[in-house]
């Protein structure tokens, strides 16, 4: 049966929300967040004590925005065939607002969708294999890297791993009991997505693979990654009910309280041995083209603040038959030759994408804000500035900051009183000074205080709401 919504909360307000520390563990509304803040001294977050189950929006589970119902698609590895891509533009057209939103985990959202709509929704996702069970549809949460198998990196294409894994989860009575918010990252050795966070990472090695969970990695056989990566989420559930805290997520876990994962793993005949945590940069792949070595091109490209247009979506067909969405709101396009490549990416740059590292938004994302968001103090979109700068820059509309970047960025977040903090986060945090009117220059000043090499290091969205693309 389709639910527009979970049942209402019998919780008194701000129940379910964890009790912690501001996250950033720095300056919010020009004031310090804590007393240790102010000090100099290092925050350590409050632990996360939840009371109520997650209601993560879905497929099925739709969420109520100022701007309708929303609906989240969770999409495995990011990867549709061009049949899919244009299913979810027909969806956009005929059930939300015509837009498709792209989340840090290369999901996608529809917004504006009318009260009675869920069911036509949910029958053409059925339609066309992008909704392959009812139970298990919000916890297929799985990132990967969106180059493998395209540009002679790492160790090869990561389809098979996400076929399997997809299927084992799908398979479990037990693993709906995960939260919508629970994320697997499928790394094919370069290190890109194995930097974003995830509670649990598969990473390739020549025959083998390292699955990684918190601060315990361990080298299985590359045949036995996805059921390990598999065990190590009912493991995380067990030690979570031990916990009583209703973690979600592993970060989440109180002290005391870790994954047991080399037992996990030879309970279930898993071999595995200890090995170090590899280095992990949560990097995205830079718009324009990619080669690989046996001569294909890869096109790969972004769309301006997160959200694509239906007339966009279709015009990112190609010839592979395949569109990849990557966790930092972009897409790759796969199975060109170089003289199609270069004339597609010109196309798309006719349509209003991002295609050059160099292209004034790109770097630039924001959460939805008003009038979508009911938390949101300003409207966001409306207010975000193109521009060039080495750091990422996020523009937020409330303290949530629902979808932030990780690693160095800028934060631009609004304040009650019609204005906005600027902040560098990061290696290199601190306060930006902010003069009247000079809002621009404060964002230009913090964009360009990191090596260009740091350009486009960002993670997976971290906020707590549902106003925005933070999944």
């Amino acid at each position: 049966m389709l639910a527009a919504m979970p049942p209402p909360s019998t919780t008194p307000p701000n129940q379910g929300k964890p009790r912690m520390a501001d996250p950033l563990g720095a300056v919010v509304h020009g004031a310090p967040a804590t007393a240790r803040a102010a000090a100099g001294a290092p925050t350590r977050p409050a632990p996360v004590v939840r009371d109520r189950d997650d209601a993560c929006p879905g497929a099925l589970r739709l969420h109520t925005a100022d701007d309708g119902k929303l609906a989240r698609l969770r999409l495995p590895g990011g990867i549709l065939t061009n049949r899919q891509v244009d299913a979810l533009a027909t969806a956009a057209e005929r059930y939300g607002d015509g837009h498709l939103g792209i989340t840090s985990r290369g999901n996608a959202e529809l917004r504006g969708i009318g009260d009675t709509c869920g069911t036509g929704l949910a029958e053409l996702l059925r339609h066309t294999a992008l909704l392959p069970s009812e139970r298990h549809e919000r916890i297929r949460n799985i990132v990967a890297s969106p180059l493998a198998g395209l540009d002679g990196r790492g160790h090869g294409t990561l389809h098979p791993w996400l076929r399997e894994l997809d299927a084992l989860l799908c398979a479990q009575d037990w693993t709906p009991a995960l939260s919508g918010r629970f994320l697997f990252a499928l790394d094919d050795g370069r290190g890109d997505v194995a930097g974003l966070g995830a509670d649990v990472t598969l990473l390739a090695q020549e025959g083998t693979a390292v699955v990684r969970v918190a601060a315990s990695a361990l080298r299985v056989a590359a045949a036995d990654a996805p059921r390990a990566a598999l065990e190590a989420a009912r493991a995380f559930l067990a030690t979570a009910a031990a916990a009583g805290t209703g973690a979600w997520r592993v970060r989440e876990l109180p002290p005391g309280h870790e994954v047991a994962l080399a037992r996990t793993l030879a309970g279930a005949g898993i071999p595995a041995e200890p090995t170090p945590v590899p280095d992990a940069h949560a990097t995205a792949p830079e718009p324009g083209t990619a080669a690989a070595p046996d001569g294909t091109y890869a096109v790969i490209v972004a769309p301006v603040l997160g959200r694509v247009t239906s007339t966009q979506l279709r015009a990112l067909a190609g010839p592979g038959g395949e569109v990849r969405i990557t966790p930092w709101r972009g897409f790759v396009l796969p199975g060109f030759d170089e003289r199609a490549a270069h004339e597609k990416l010109r196309h798309l740059h006719d349509a209003g994408f991002i295609t050059t590292p160099d292209a004034p938004w790109a770097g630039v994302g924001a959460c939805t804000g008003r009038p979508g968001c009911a938390k949101a103090l300003a409207d966001v979109r409306r207010d975000a500035l193109p521009g060039p700068g080495a750091l990422p820059v996020y523009w937020s509309g409330c303290e949530r900051r629902c979808g932030h970047p990780h690693g160095d960025w800028v934060d631009v977040t609004a304040t009650p009183d019609g204005h906005y903090t600027v902040a560098v986060r990061g290696a290199g945090e601190r306060q930006v000074p902010l003069g009247q009117g000079e809002l621009a220059l404060a964002v230009a000043a913090a964009r360009g205080t990191a090596a260009t090499g740091t350009a486009r290091t960002q993670a997976t969205g971290t906020g707590t709401g549902t106003g925005t693309t933070t999944r």
